[in-house]
């Protein structure tokens, strides 16, 4: 069985050596709280502060807080599944010392991811941090692979002064264009400064392709750090924003129409090293344990849309031809396929080389996200899958019975046709285990049925400020 360090009631000896300092040095930088966070099932981050003297406790005992927040739908209803859901019971944070920032964009505040601990001192099953971490030493113990990861964050930018639940944008102008950089410079000047206080190193920001819309891409990390990052780098986002009388969203689609924010999940297999998507024998450099990976997640990514794609919003997005990625097909720097292959430029090939996985946004909780598509990639090194022809241009343009022949499947248009392919395929379930896969079905299906006769332009209303 795969094993690794536990926090436990009673705190970790080397963490507790270390308290006293990070103590004195957050309160010389002025910092009088900790945010402690989580991701939920149904994607909403979720907080307890304490304040920075507590912090010797929380680590050496934890911080309550109620599971009940596994079956949280985005609106705060609750579902339940045999062993979710009820108001009974206790579970303990404990904040990851290695994770601990001070919020150069929220003053005051410190910052920590938390593993989320039973009070007997077992990991709690439905908790989606401690899942990505299985997934990733499972994956070093069997295969010997480790991983590099990143997840794109696009988001609305509105003005707070606009009425109550309307988004209007906060500028104006042509998809990359200079016009809206300059429109927001100093608020995106501050976001990029609050980034690297934080140790955030930032590859890109700029403007995007819908109204207000920008994107930021961080570096590559381990799985499990880069799906902490997407959580802080979204927290900063939204605090300097609030800084600057601005509002933002993470949401699918702030609008039925157009263009949604997506969170696109970059991937490379590295062992000893050696990134197995560069310098192999198989099509565009990689490996063929690389393809297999790939070949993997191109197999199940219809089930997996149930994690990656989690809102009833989330289909107002994934539409075809607006570089969504909504058909099984794969191709090098083809932004219409769901699975694009990066190559990168000559002479970085393996630095750069990764894959893109496209039918994701920023409602999926990022631990599921990446632990199940890893365990699906997982899955084909393990059968030796190889990729189906490549696609070239828009998978659109081919009429169904040329689809079907080039084994091109359109994704799910709806939720509910996402759960039914989650339920239908044993490997994401199997790497979720039944707990979380439960939870997965039941927060998917209250999703659904919360929205259940509503019209696109109600669907995007009702989840435009929940993310």
């Amino acid at each position: 069985m795969t094993t690794f360090a536990d926090p436990v009631p009673g705190g970790r000896p080397g963490d507790l050596r270390r308290v006293a300092g990070l103590t004195a040095e957050l309160a010389a930088q002025g910092v009088r709280g900790i945010v402690l966070a989580y991701v939920d099932t149904a994607g909403v981050c979720r907080v307890k502060t304490i304040p920075t003297g507590r912090l010797e406790a929380a680590v050496s005992w934890g911080v309550g807080m109620s599971p009940v927040f596994d079956t949280f739908l985005a609106h705060d209803s609750i579902v339940t599944t045999d062993v979710l859901g009820s108001p009974d019971g206790d579970l303990r944070l404990y904040p990851d010392l290695d994770r601990l920032v001070a919020l150069a964009g929220q003053p005051g505040w410190a910052w920590a991811p938390v593993d989320r601990i039973t009070q007997e001192g077992a990991r709690h099953p439905g908790c989606a941090r401690t899942f990505l971490r299985r997934i990733v030493a499972g994956a070093a113990e069997r295969h010997g692979l480790a991983f590099k990861a990143a997840i794109e964050i696009e988001w609305s930018v509105g003005l707070d002064s606009a009425p109550a639940g309307e988004f209007v944008p906060a500028v104006s102008g042509p998809a990359y264009g200079a016009i809206r950089q300059v429109g927001l410079s100093d608020y995106t000047a501050d976001l990029l400064a609050a980034c690297a206080a934080q140790g955030v190193d930032v590859d890109q920001l700029h403007p995007e392709y819908a109204p207000g819309q920008f994107e930021i891409s961080v570096g590559a990390r381990d799985p499990v750090a880069a799906a902490d990052l997407s959580v802080l780098v979204r927290q900063t986002i939204r605090a300097v924003a609030q800084r600057h009388g601005l509002r933002v969203s993470f949401a699918p689609a702030v609008s039925a129409e157009g263009v949604g924010n997506g969170g696109h999940l970059h991937l490379s297999c590295w062992r000893d090293g050696v990134n197995l998507h560069a310098g192999g024998e198989r099509r565009y450099g990689m490996t063929a344990e690389a393809e297999s990976f790939a070949a993997g997640v191109l197999a199940h990514l219809p089930a997996l849309t149930a994690v990656t794609a989690p809102s009833p919003a989330s289909y107002l997005r994934l539409k075809p031809s607006q570089w969504a990625g909504v058909f099984t097909a794969w191709g090098r720097e083809t932004r219409e396929a769901a699975l694009r292959m990066i190559t990168g430029t000559a002479g970085r090939h393996d630095q750069d080389a990764n894959m893109e996985v496209k039918p994701v946004d920023l409602a999926a909780n990022p631990y599921l996200a990446l632990g199940c598509v890893i365990a699906a990639g997982l899955d084909g090194v393990t059968a030796a899958r190889t990729l189906p022809d490549e696609i070239t241009g828009d998978p659109a343009r081919h009429g169904p019975d040329e689809a079907a022949a080039l084994g091109v499947r359109r994704l799910p248009r709806s939720l509910p046709e996402a759960v039914e392919e989650f339920r239908a395929d044993p490997v994401p379930r199997a790497a979720l285990g039944p707990v979380l896969a439960d939870a997965v079905i039941a927060v998917r299906l209250g999703e659904a049925a919360a929205v259940d006769g509503l019209g696109p332009d109600q669907v995007a209303a009702a989840y435009r400020w929940t993310y």
